[in-house]
């Protein structure tokens, strides 16, 4: 057996998130592995580096499966990107080391949360983007970006309490925008359950002038979710890459 590491780009709007599910064929992961498992001839289980919520979009997720022998991969690769639907695509195959493991080897990830301020959505990107249509301080939220960037218990930017460890590392925080779109971008070692959209709607309470810099370092020492801001929703959210 040899392992691979693809990587998969999909529009997770029609989908009920990566992580298979018993009640429902509609997620990404029960999509790829069956057409992996056709294209293979035989079942084949994959592992992807870490769970996308229903209605989250992907640039670069990547997982690991292993596969019977040597694989021509660009034409393997074709194969499979024929049974997919057209909102799912593997975008590169590649052999690596037995071993490696598309979560347990990642050593960080980087998210971009898309948001629209303008009083009319973009037509063609409504389905990607927030809209949020305020005026919001883009200084005082690129100040509330430094509290955060660092090492720290984000336990109040969690819904999901039974994490073993709330400790996570945020390298940067990137805020850009212009003509009323705001791009941000979040790159850490690894980020909790709806993390990076309670971040995203923390960052807009600041913005709007609703939460200050003090509130939000004040909800890093407490670990209370209510200190936080909102949890913006999931169709802005993207994952870009996964490190390694």
């Amino acid at each position: 057996m040899r392992t691979y590491k693809l990587t998969v780009s999909y529009d997770g709007t029609r989908y009920q998130g990566w992580q298979k599910q018993k009640n429902t064929d509609k997620t990404i992961q029960a999509i790829v592995e069956n057409a992996l498992g056709k294209t293979a001839g035989y079942p084949v289980e994959i592992y992807g580096s870490g769970r996308t919520d229903a209605g989250v979009h992907a640039k670069g997720q990547t997982l690991s499966c292993s596969l019977r022998g040597k694989i021509r991969e660009e034409t393997f690769q074709e194969v499979i990107n024929s049974l997919l639907p057209e909102d799912i695509r593997v975008i590169r195959t590649e052999l690596v080391k037995n071993g490696f493991h598309a979560r347990y080897s990642a050593s960080g990830k980087c998210y971009e949360y898309h948001i629209d301020t303008r009083q009319k959505q973009d037509v063609f990107e409504r389905r990607y983007s927030y809209h949020f249509p305020y005026k919001v301080d883009k200084k005082k939220m690129e100040e509330a970006a430094r509290i955060l960037i660092g090492t720290h218990d984000f336990a109040a930017f969690t819904d999901k309490k039974e994490e073993k460890s709330t400790i996570r590392s945020i390298y940067d925080i990137m805020i850009a925008g212009q003509d009323g779109k705001i791009q941000i971008t979040y790159r850490g070692n690894g980020f909790l359950y709806h993390m990076v959209r309670i971040l995203t709607g923390t960052l807009l309470e600041v913005g709007m002038g609703k939460l200050t810099t003090e509130e939000i370092a004040g909800a890093l020492v407490t670990g209370e979710r209510k200190k936080a801001g909102f949890m913006a929703p999931a169709k802005g959210l993207f994952l870009k890459e996964v490190y390694y």
